[in-house]
């Protein structure tokens, strides 16, 4: 029978080393021959990540043991770092790259040996690194995207589509990198070979767009041992087609004004998928390669599949993610959604659309498909991540892989539910509600628990509803967790995301504290009670929201953006440096922008306690930024706790970060709402 205690106060199986333990999800899954691959994280091993191989016969191994860390740095947050192909008789061929000193590596886990470098070192800058292979072993290349240090800034670089022989001969000679595409974008993919192997496609763009304001869809001819021939844009953006590399668009374009084409893949017979957002939502289209472009803006005419206001794509964060693959019947496997993302099975002649059953709600932007099978990632409220495989034949899908196991009782997490409230001038807003939840426990008649609002991070990205330990972390002890999908989220349609154009640091502020204050007025959080916290970008809205208002009692930043100007200008990576004239405005026309926005210009209204965390090794938001923060409030009376990371880059990985972190925040809040907890080391807050 549960007992009555005040919220906040409740003891919970759920301790921080648990929830740390179990953070991170499979991601990147293909198949090699009858065998389905993908990365997976290991918290407790340094955070890296390894390979993990599904055998033919169902038994599950880790491919690669410590130290190996299978991820790239491409762009900093990465993409698909491995590939992998099957030869009769010798066993699998893999290649891979290697965190630690970003090489690509090759090894065949039947030969017994050891992964063996494929590309060499460079001393220049931040190296060589590479990202979204495609391996040929037909061709004896792998194909895949270079990123080049060209000097020691962060922005001193090229990026190029190249083949790397599999022989080992680049290992020690960057000459013998063949280079496929001639540079002449800031950004591009890898490339889909067309199923004649005639040609390639890829996506790619310029500064000042990022690759969810405007893309270019490129196609060229294939000819072997030679560079692509004909490069030619065929889709997308085509009105900042000739911008110079990092430049303004052509013609004087705002960043942001055209179409963004987030993917590319071959039909088997020929045709060009590709997910556009020409109609405000990332539907799935078809074109003709061969077509003759559209008089005006030069692009060939593409159909819509399956015309709907919801999303079948995101944003391209990372090279290498899929929301769509065809299969060899012609019927296509696509993602889709308002607000989430369920996989479906599209006949793209008729554009019937089947949903997959089962208990899964979200779908991560990685698919596989083998035959009449489709892989992928998906979870649910009540379910972590796994790897999932659909018959297309029967319909049937089933847990192939990283099966979810309950490491505590389910009573003990959240029933969390979708809510849309009404922001600033009755907009809408999107936001999933984890209420105070145990079995333990219930809360006092008449009282309303603590609340903490968290922001997600991009700010171009969106929280997803499935099950997160560290929420009911919180959740198991009294404390309610809102996870607001603010204007600039996606999911919910480009006008939706565009709401935060030059409005970073006002719209997501205001639609966080009105979820907050909603959520007060109906009784479902304690008025007095409210915390916001948030990482990366989410770090951004926490810090602003303690800066421009009142409804908060503490907040938790986490390696955030707080010095506007600093960022702009060489102050993060190359594939942001320019994300803030979207976000607040070109610097040059709107320079008050970043100093009145920016947290470190307003630390003096700064009032409420607040927890900062941060990695020392971050390359996105180094501690420079928060150690300006921390300047601007030396001496005003604020009490704050600034806890660092060694080892630790732009997001959490490892067991201890995330057990010292999750602590320490919920110390700040049993301190702040006074709710006399002992279960936790006390945080030290300092004035």
């Amino acid at each position: 029978m549960a007992s009555t205690a005040p919220y906040g106060t409740w003891s919970s199986p759920i301790d921080a080393t648990l929830a740390a333990s179990h953070d991170g999800r499979p991601e990147f899954v293909g198949v090699v021959g009858e065998e389905v691959w993908w990365t997976a994280p290991r918290p407790a091993e340094g955070g890296r990540r390894t390979l993990v191989r599904r055998r033919a016969d169902g038994t599950e191994e880790s491919a690669l043991p410590a130290p190996w860390n299978v991820r790239s740095r491409v762009m900093e947050y990465g993409g698909a770092p491995w590939a992998g192909a099957a030869r009769p008789g010798t066993g699998p061929l893999v290649v891979f790259v290697h965190f630690d000193d970003q090489r690509m590596y090759a090894f065949e886990p039947d030969g017994g040996g050891t992964p063996r470098p494929l590309t060499p070192l460079s001393p220049v800058g931040g190296g060589l690194r590479w990202v979204d292979l495609r391996l040929h072993p037909e061709r004896g290349e792998v194909w895949c995207v270079l990123e080049e240090f060209t000097g020691d800034g962060p922005t001193d670089l090229r990026r190029v589509i190249v083949a790397v022989p599999l022989d080992g001969s680049a290992a020690e000679d960057r000459a013998a990198v063949r280079e496929l595409s001639d540079g002449a974008h800031r950004f591009v993919t890898g490339p889909e070979l067309s199923p004649d192997g005639r040609r390639a496609a890829w996506i790619a763009w310029d500064h000042p767009r990022m690759p969810w304001d405007g893309t270019v869809v490129m196609v060229a001819e294939v000819t072997p041992g030679a560079p692509f021939g004909a490069a030619r844009p065929l889709l997308g953006d085509l009105s900042a087609v000739g911008a110079a590399p990092g430049g303004t668009a052509a013609g004087g374009a705002a960043p942001g004004g055209g179409e963004a084409v987030a993917q590319v893949a071959w039909a088997p017979d020929g045709t060009l998928l590709y997910v556009s957002d020409a109609t405000g939502w990332w539907n799935l289209w078809r074109a003709d390669p061969t077509a003759t472009p559209r008089a005006g803006d030069g692009a060939v005419p593409g159909t819509p599949l399956c015309p709907r206001e919801e999303e079948f794509g995101g944003p391209l964060w990372r090279t290498g993610q899929r929301w769509c693959h065809p299969l060899e019947s012609g019927l296509v496997a696509v993602l889709h959604g308002l607000g989430g993302n369920n996989l479906g099975i599209l006949d793209p002649e008729t554009g019937d659309l089947v949903d997959v059953a089962g208990p899964w709600t979200e779908w991560e932007p990685t698919l596989a498909v083998h035959g009449t099978r489709v892989i992928g990632v998906a979870a649910s409220p009540r379910t972590g991540y796994e790897v999932v495989e659909l018959d297309t034949c029967t319909g049937r899908a089933r847990v192939i892989g990283a099966e979810h196991r309950d490491v505590v009782d389910p009573a003990y997490c959240p029933e969390p539910r979708a809510r849309v409230f009404k922001g600033v001038d009755g907009r809408e807003v999107h936001a999933h509600i984890h209420l105070p939840h145990s079995p333990d426990h219930t809360g006092p008649q008449g009282e309303a628990p603590p609340f903490v609002v968290w922001a997600h991070g991009g700010p171009t990205g969106r929280s997803p509803l499935v099950l997160d330990l560290e929420i009911a972390y919180f959740t198991s002890r009294g404390i309610g967790v809102a996870e607001v999908n603010y204007g600039g989220s996606t999911g919910y349609g480009r006008a939706y995301r565009d709401r935060l154009r030059e409005n970073w640091g006002v719209v997501d502020v205001e639609d966080c504290a009105s979820v907050a204050t909603a959520l007060a007025e109906e009784g479902t959080a304690d008025r007095a009670r409210l915390a916001i916290r948030g990482g990366s970008a989410g770090g951004w809205t926490a810090a602003a929201s303690l800066a421009s208002t009142t409804v908060y009692a503490c907040g938790t930043i986490i390696y955030p953006v707080l010095d506007l100007a600093d960022w702009a200008d060489g102050g993060t990576h190359d594939f942001e440096s320019r994300y803030l004239d979207s976000l607040i405005g070109p610097l040059a026309e709107v320079p008050e922008r970043y100093r009145d926005r920016a947290p470190v210009s307003r630390a003096d209204r700064i009032r409420a306690p607040f927890l900062l965390l941060q990695g020392l090794e971050d390359p996105v938001c180094p501690p420079v930024q928060c150690e300006r923060l921390l300047s601007a409030i030396a001496g005003r009376g604020v009490r704050h706790a600034y806890l660092t990371f060694a080892g630790e880059g732009h997001g959490f990985r490892r067991v201890e970060t995330m057990v010292s972190a999750l602590e320490a925040e919920l110390s700040l809040y049993d301190q702040v709402f006074g709710l006399g907890r002992t279960d936790v080391p006390v945080l030290p807050l300092t004035t």
